[in-house]
């Protein structure tokens, strides 16, 4: 670590690690309050800080809610920039795993609740999240949920601006992305919390567990039932729909959608309202 990050900051333990670096958790030396440090690698001296960063830093800056995770630090160096973010035990994808798929149904509406809350913050300040997943849903001791990594956010609004149809994972991704999509809003957003909100449901599961794009719209289809432009207008004009018929995808066509509780029976009254 640089000697202005060792100078403010105490390294506990490594809690994290991928592309971008590593993620430690730290204590602040003169507060004692338990931190993240995301330590970003500066690789390029010509490129500077990775985009993805700076929008995480400039987004984070303006979004201040409670269930949204917070921004505290940013220190830079010539070889790495170190980003200081609120501590939080565990994402909802470990918190999956330790429940053991005996996840409480009041701690599903919890849990929707905030996530939903924290989301209408972001959809209302004009902010995509676009990368909503289990892994990207942190949680505090105190049981608060919290969006977490916005290196894919981007703000939308007037005009209409095209965006990049790679983005979301693929088992979070909804079918206009998934058929080529460049022309979204905050639909993008909430396909991916209603796929969270199945998994929550079905014991820790994902819904559609695809491999590939091909495999992700089958599985979508299966379930959902079969687009047709009386169901959904405008589809056979998004830019991959030819490409990604649904001839090609050898679906057998139908156009009734599976019902719900055949899928999902721990689903109640006290779940959905």
């Amino acid at each position: 670590m640089t000697n202005q990050v060792v100078l403010k900051y105490e390294k506990l333990e490594k809690i994290g690690e991928g592309t971008y670096g590593k993620v430690y958790k730290a204590r602040n030396r003169e507060t004692h309050e338990i931190v993240a440090l995301k330590r970003v690698r500066l690789e390029n001296d010509d490129e500077g800080i990775p985009s993805s960063a700076f929008r995480e830093i400039c987004l984070l800056k303006e979004l201040k809610h409670k269930n949204i995770v917070r921004l505290f630090d940013v220190l830079l160096s010539e070889s790495r920039l170190t980003i200081v973010f609120e501590y939080c035990d565990q994402d909802l994808k470990k918190y999956f795993d330790s429940c053991n798929g005996d996840i409480d149904q009041n701690t599903v509406k919890l849990f929707m609740f905030q996530l939903l809350r924290g989301l209408q913050f972001c959809h209302s300040h004009n902010v995509l999240h676009r990368d909503l997943k289990p892994q990207n849903l942190l949680i505090n001791d105190n049981g608060e949920l919290k969006l977490a990594d916005f290196g894919l956010a981007r703000a939308y609004g007037i005009p209409v601006r095209q965006y990049s149809a790679e983005v979301v994972t693929l088992w979070y991704r909804p079918p206009d992305v998934l058929l080529g999509a460049k022309l979204y809003t905050t639909s993008i957003d909430m396909w991916s919390a209603g796929c969270i909100f199945a998994e929550m449901s079905n014991a820790g599961r994902p819904l559609f567990p695809g491999y590939d794009v091909d495999d992700q719209l089958q599985r979508i289809f299966k379930l959902l039932g079969t687009p047709t432009e009386s169901t959904w207008p405008s589809v056979v004009e998004l830019p991959d729909y030819e490409k990604k018929s649904m001839h090609n995808l050898q679906l057998p066509w139908q156009q009734k959608q599976t019902p719900c509780n055949n899928f999902f029976p721990i689903l109640n009254v006290i779940t959905v309202h």
